[in-house]
């Protein structure tokens, strides 16, 4: 019979624990919610490398798509890596893929602004396969910039962007 008593009062000790507890942690901030950690970007390095490694390889067996999913992977968990970000828009273009490809290619530039080769893709994507002539411009106007040398076709697609947008 005291056995009963001695897990009720227990239940309620523990309750009133638990809600303490629950209490203490509602009033007091202790850091990044969950869901704010979940807008974190988590960076591998380590484990891109070996995902764009694999990527590498299915690409030289001729299995795109495999290679398509090993980078993405890799950009997943390194977005600043350029050469994946490039290397996976490419792909996607060659897929027919644009809008896809645009978009990673603007994640990647947020990421690493001064790769004149991403500015360079995005530019050409935007142009030919968006028809956003802007965007395009803009794109070409970075990759002179960043490239260093006196391009002359670039310069050219330039010169004719600005015309055709006047």
């Amino acid at each position: 019979m005291m056995f009963k008593p001695l897990m009720h009062h227990l239940r309620c000790t523990l309750l009133v624990a638990a809600l303490a507890g629950l209490t203490a942690c509602a009033s007091a901030p202790s850091g990044p919610t969950l869901a704010e950690k979940s807008l974190q970007p988590v960076y591998a390095p380590e484990q891109a490398r070996a995902w764009w490694q694999t990527g590498l390889q299915a690409h030289q067996q001729g299995d795109v798509h495999a290679a398509i999913k090993a980078w993405q992977r890799s950009v997943a968990l390194d977005p600043t890596h350029a050469t994946t970000v490039n290397n996976l828009a490419l792909l996607l273009k060659k897929q027919n893929r644009f809008v896809e490809a645009a978009s990673l290619l603007e994640q990647g530039l947020d990421a690493a602004p001064a790769v004149a080769e991403l500015h360079y893709n995005l530019a050409v994507i935007s142009e030919l396969y968006l028809l956003d002539l802007e965007k395009a411009l803009t794109h070409y106007q970075h990759y002179r910039a960043l490239a260093g040398e006196d391009d002359k076709l670039v310069a050219g697609w330039i010169a004719d962007l600005e015309r055709r947008l006047q």
